[in-house]
């Protein structure tokens, strides 16, 4: 039998025959894997973030930021407007509790927007990724935003308070009035939870709806609406002596001694304005899906 041998020849103008390593050893094509880092060293934490750092975060949140500084700037302008007023008005012969009222009204109006947007910004400004990766427990986070407002509530009227008694001092001094400094602590302390309750509330709402817009819509034109419906239903004005928060708090706020149905009238309108929203929006805020 006669083997014949097949012989290829290159063809001119065309590359040659390429080899092809058949080794089960050859390289793969998959890319090498990255080195691990080294370990970061250092302690690693053994307890939570401390509730005061919470608080301190919190605050510069609510002040450190350009609607905080807007707000603040907006509620020193009012109160700047009225103090003026007074102080022109009359001969600025007014007391004390007069120029208390004319800082104190601003403060208790505006202020408790800081406290819907120290809540609202989580979402608004895509913070609370960030937010309840560092602190996952976020009911605790709730909990630092309302001491962060209540410490902001302290000290705006703590200032609107010194700011009353220079206005007032300005008035005997430059336009002769008559001073009046007494004022009772009725009024003082009255005129402090005027302005607490109306920063929780303003915690509560935000915690309840997590939009700006409307928990602020909701929080100015619902006291617009139950105006409006007290005096166009009869049994709507009954139940506004024991759920309209200002309607309660205004004998506090005037200085006057509140006797056993008042107290209890101030209560469940707190109850319904404030401990109510600030239950349910705890609530929500540790189930709300954070994107």
């Amino acid at each position: 039998m006669t083997t014949t041998t097949t012989t290829t020849h290159p063809v001119p103008g065309l590359p040659g025959p390429t080899a092809r390593s058949r080794s089960p050893h050859a390289e793969s094509p998959l890319p090498a894997v990255a080195a691990v880092p080294p370990r970061i060293p250092g302690e690693r934490p053994t307890s939570a973030v401390p509730f005061a750092r919470l608080v301190r975060v919190e605050l510069r949140k609510m002040l450190d930021t350009r609607a905080g500084r807007w707000l603040v700037i907006g509620i020193g302008a009012a109160i700047a407007t009225a103090l003026v007023i007074l102080f022109f008005v009359g001969g600025g012969r007014h007391s004390l509790a007069d120029y208390l009222q004319a800082t104190i009204m601003p403060t208790a109006i505006i202020l408790p927007v800081a406290g819907i947007l120290a809540v609202t910004s989580e979402w608004s400004q895509r913070t609370g990724l960030v937010t309840f990766t560092m602190e996952p427990r976020r009911v605790r986070v709730g909990w630092a935003k309302l001491a962060a407002s209540m410490l902001v509530g302290v000290a705006a009227f703590a200032l609107a308070l010194g700011l009353a008694a220079v206005a007032h001092q300005g008035a005997v001094t430059l336009r002769g009035a008559t001073p009046e400094w007494g004022i009772g602590w009725l009024m003082v302390s009255g005129a402090g939870l005027y302005v607490l309750l109306g920063l929780a509330q303003g915690v509560g709402f935000g915690m309840l709806f997590k939009n700006t817009p409307a928990a602020i819509v909701t929080y100015f034109a619902l006291p617009t609406v139950w105006g409006i419906l007290t005096s166009l239903v009869s049994w709507v004005e009954s139940a506004s002596r024991w759920l309209d928060l200002n309607r309660t708090m205004e004998p506090l706020f005037m200085g006057a001694a509140l006797t056993g149905q008042q107290w209890a009238q101030l209560g469940t309108a707190v109850g319904v304005w404030v401990l109510l929203p600030l239950v349910v929006g705890m609530w929500r805020l540790s189930r709300a899906e954070v994107k």
